[in-house]
């Protein structure tokens, strides 16, 4: 092997009449370098993006969902008990669910009104941690003693309906009792007690909390709820289909149990789509740099054919000088493979360090451009960018073998 690697090396420093083929190489060297970091950036954003994304979507929503098929769950302090007491799990919270219209002065908008009980909420979604005026707590009392119910907007919603913190705003029912003159809409005149952001605008633009207890008095309904959030250790998020499993097992058949996966699968599941087409783009890239390695080396070939036969005279066997060429090949991927991959792992870093790409906040969930770099991605990249790299050199490989001496020297 040292014969191979000392012609190889000796090829790719050519001088004088073809240093043009060094030049062919080095571009070679440079789209392979290129095409990496372009791939290792991009798909840096797109897992950034998706984390930021998931992370945003479960600030608000639990990881798993406890739900009775048909029905709504009675005795949920002892479910939620139960719910505790599953590996993995760190918290559970009860919650109810309704399609309301709140009314100002200024008009009116749908929402989704949601019931949570603030004292174990907390442990399951981080509302708490959103707020940017009032706190979660005080849902659990009304304002100075009068029994006024105190609710939680969004910012955007709160924006929609130009109220603020301590106003007092129309919380309206379609579904009200039957009398003689039709079905009379509930109407409940509430307290502003805090406005939260999420970040998401689906969110914040709809989304409004009060307390349990609260949100069953204005439904008209028992002690029961809609379902059981739950919670699982950060470590095990992307393991919630299995403790959701094990939930179902734990409480019994009259239950399921939806993770926060199986919730927004379509969403994320077009995440991967568009991840998995952006890798090949990009790879073209490479693609087109392994092209100019096959026109490099069959330059090469065609340029070197009388030495190739005078060294298969010498005794040089065709796979020998197959090897040689292929050496050659092997060093422009490894160089520019690993000058890829550091250009794009420090590329990354500036951007996750010094955030020089802002986002408009009002289209993004998030305001910067989000980097998250993944090992297997990174592994992936490498291995597919030397492949590739090494399958451009067959042919010319296979040419420069092919040399007779005969015909060459006659």
């Amino acid at each position: 092997m040292i014969f191979e690697w000392f012609i190889g090396l000796r090829y790719l420093r050519a001088k004088h009449r073809h240093g043009f083929i060094s030049l062919i190489s080095l571009i070679s060297v440079a789209g392979i370098t290129v095409g990496v970091i372009a791939l290792i950036v991009v798909l840096a954003v797109y897992s950034g993006f998706t984390d930021g994304l998931r992370d945003q979507i479960l600030g608000v929503n639990s990881h798993i969902i406890v739900q009775r098929p048909g029905g709504s769950i009675t005795n949920y302090e002892l479910t939620r008990d139960r719910l505790l007491t599953v590996p993995g799990v760190t918290g559970a919270t009860p919650y109810l669910y309704a399609q309301t219209l709140l009314s100002s002065a200024s008009g009116g908008n749908g929402v989704v009104l949601r019931g949570i009980d603030p004292t174990t909420t907390k442990n399951v979604i981080s509302l708490p941690s959103k707020m940017i005026a009032g706190s979660v707590e005080e849902l659990l009392a009304g304002q100075d003693g009068t029994g006024v119910p105190n609710i939680i907007l969004g910012k955007n919603l709160a924006n929609d309906l130009r109220v603020r913190v301590d106003d007092r705003i129309k919380l309206i029912s379609p579904s009200g009792p039957l009398t003689p003159m039709g079905i009379i809409p509930k109407i409940k005149t509430c307290r502003i007690s805090g406005i939260f952001e999420t970040g998401m605008f689906e969110y914040d633009s709809s989304l409004a909390y009060m307390s349990l207890a609260e949100v069953q008095l204005f439904l008209g309904i028992d002690d029961v709820v809609h379902g059981i959030e739950v919670a699982v250790k950060r470590e095990e998020l992307n393991n919630a289909d299995k403790i959701a499993i094990e939930i179902t097992q734990k409480i019994g058949p009259g239950f399921i149990a939806k993770d926060w996966m199986m919730m927004n699968r379509n969403l994320f599941a077009a995440f991967k789509l568009e991840k998995i087409g952006m890798f090949i783009a990009m790879a073209m890239i490479i693609l087109v740099a392994a092209l100019n390695i096959i026109s490099a080396l069959v330059m090469v070939v065609m340029e070197k054919s009388k030495d190739i036969a005078i060294l298969k005279s010498m005794g040089a066997t065709s796979q020998a000088i197959m090897r040689i060429f292929f050496l050659q090949g092997t060093v422009i991927a490894i160089a520019g493979t690993t000058l890829g991959v550091i250009g794009g792992l420090g590329l990354c870093e500036l951007l996750s360090r010094y955030k020089f790409i802002e986002l408009p906040s009002n289209v993004y969930p998030m305001t910067t451009l989000p980097i998250k770099v993944l090992p297997l991605d990174v592994t992936i990249i490498a291995v597919s960018s030397i492949i590739i790299t090494l399958l451009a050199t067959l042919y010319p490989s296979w040419k420069a073998s092919a040399v007779q001496p005969a015909e060459v020297l006659s």
